[in-house]
């Protein structure tokens, strides 16, 4: 006979947070959001990978390439490349934000000094960058022959055919820095020359990063930046149970801080070998995540397999129809509530703690607090990143409103076999995703910057001032459908339905 769970599976939306004791100290300014990302030794050791902000990136296609990583870096959270493209593909997007060091950008606008004027406008409408480097060979890092911006040709005086050499300004005329110098350094170089960007080259004179005014104040301006030991942003990957013999290998190379397993259900034969090929190849060097699982055997199950971290979560995501098409999953407050108790049984009989994700689920922005205060250590989010003008997708006009695109790995659009894969050689027969548009929310620092603050704000609610002590002191209860209801506003009229907006 089969095994039927009494208790309903519940979603975020069933729960509110009941407040507690706020002090003069409970203010959002003094809430720390660091939280483990990979297992560690509770107690004995520090964590040797932490997320300042417990927010990660979805693994999709129109969620997490290069650029959103950069962006999320900044915030204090990691980004988790999407795998669904080449090997050269994803290893190329990682090494770019490895390269793109705090404050050192490498050039993405490059020219040879036999380029043309057309080939100038051309780079600067496909790049929207003013500031082109021009080099022997015309890569980001050749060898440094002068630079053009707006201050070097005007398009009404010149031809189209006009040579960059003619009209670049030479490195002789250029002032420049060695690869030995700070951020800090190259600041005072710009402001003692009232530069707007200062190329730093190697001792052979190769091109190797521009510092830009701008950037060092942005710079400044991200107190909770995640940089590894060598100041570059931290990043991650997926990867997937087929390939991952070539995956793993050129993702490692390329710099990648951590890896994940993408996979629609995480308690596999496949997930299990995959550990085990990381582990046998490289020990405990590689950090890797996997998952999804919804209950305390699959817990346990890929803790003892070796996983660094483990997703929580199936058919909760807002694109996804695993539930409608396979009918397998679970309330994403349930499954996680069960998985946070699995992981602190395992805390105590091993002493190793297993820090675990919650993936899906998260419509608003009290979800955050509510999946953090039952045991979550920290949140991937599709959907919420797709928004930001950081995401890989277009921003379109439709019906008025600018919208973003926002698709699933299991959609027709993505193809994704490899995440849906059983060990059979089946392709994606079904969809298990859909196709959809999302409202355009602007920048994502301005919208993390909102989204923490609401979650701060709700810690002092409760009388804490950091994940642990909500994870072990919040107060949580059940809500009715009527309180659902008595939680919006009722029993008014709002002044925009009767005055149309005006």
């Amino acid at each position: 006979m089969a095994i039927y769970c009494q208790e309903p599976s519940r979603t975020f939306s069933e729960y509110l947070l009941i407040p507690g004791y706020t002090s003069r100290e409970c203010i959002p300014a003094n809430v720390n959001l660091r939280t483990p990302l990979v297992k560690f030794r509770k107690g004995e050791e520090e964590c040797p990978l932490s997320l300042n902000i417990p927010l990660v990136s979805a693994i999709m296609q129109s969620v997490s390439n290069d650029t959103l990583a950069i962006a999320l870096a900044k915030e204090g959270g990691v980004s988790f490349i999407y795998g669904s493209q080449s090997i050269e593909d994803e290893a190329a997007m990682v090494a770019r934000v490895k390269s793109y060091k705090a404050g050192f950008v490498v050039s993405d606008s490059n020219l040879r000094p036999d380029s043309t004027l057309a080939e100038v406008l051309d780079l600067i409408e496909m790049t929207g960058h003013s500031t082109m480097a021009v080099t022997d060979n015309g890569g980001p890092n050749g060898k440094l022959l002068g630079v053009v911006t707006g201050r070097d040709y005007r398009v009404s005086r010149m031809e189209l055919d006009t040579p960059v050499s003619s009209f670049m300004t030479p490195l002789e005329k250029l002032v420049t820095a060695p690869e030995s110098t700070t951020l800090k350094e190259a600041n005072d170089i710009i402001w003692d020359n009232k530069l707007n960007s200062l190329p730093i080259v190697d001792k052979n004179g190769n091109l190797l990063y521009f510092v830009f005014r701008k950037d060092y104040s942005q710079h400044k301006d991200n107190p909770q930046e995640l940089l590894d030991a060598n100041k570059s942003y931290i990043v991650g990957a997926g990867i997937n149970t087929l390939d991952y013999e070539k995956r793993v290998p050129a993702l490692v190379e390329a710099g990648a801080d951590v890896l994940c397993i993408d996979s629609s259900e995480g308690y596999t034969v496949w997930q299990e070998q995959t550990l085990a090929f990381i582990r046998e190849k490289y020990g405990d060097k590689v950090k890797v995540g996997a998952g999804n699982v919804v209950d305390r055997e699959g817990f346990l199950f890929l803790a003892k397999a070796g996983a660094d971290f483990i997703k929580v979560g199936i058919g909760g995501g807002s694109i996804c129809i695993t539930r409608e098409t396979k009918g397998i999953g679970r309330g994403q407050a349930t499954a996680l509530i069960e998985v946070a108790a699995a992981r602190d049984e395992y805390y105590k009989e091993t002493g190793i703690y297993v820090p675990i994700c919650s993936d899906g689920g998260i419509v608003h922005d009290y979800h955050m607090t509510l999946a953090l205060a039952m045991g979550a250590d920290f949140l991937m989010l599709g959907r919420y990143f797709a928004r930001f003008d950081e995401s890989p997708t277009n921003k379109l006009l439709v019906n008025g409103v600018y919208v973003k695109e926002y698709w699933g790995e299991g959609s027709n659009r993505a193809r994704n076999w490899q995440r849906y894969d059983l060990g059979g050689k089946a392709k994606l027969s079904f969809e298990e995703g859909v196709d959809s548009y999302v409202t355009y929310a602007g920048s994502l620092s301005d919208n993390v910057a909102k989204s923490l603050y609401k979650v701060k704000s709700t810690m002092c609610n409760v009388g804490v001032l950091n994940i642990p002590d909500l994870q072990r002191d919040a107060k949580l209860t059940v809500v009715s459908a009527t309180s659902i209801v008595e939680g919006g506003y009722h029993d008014v009229t709002l002044k925009s339905s009767v005055t149309g907006g005006r």
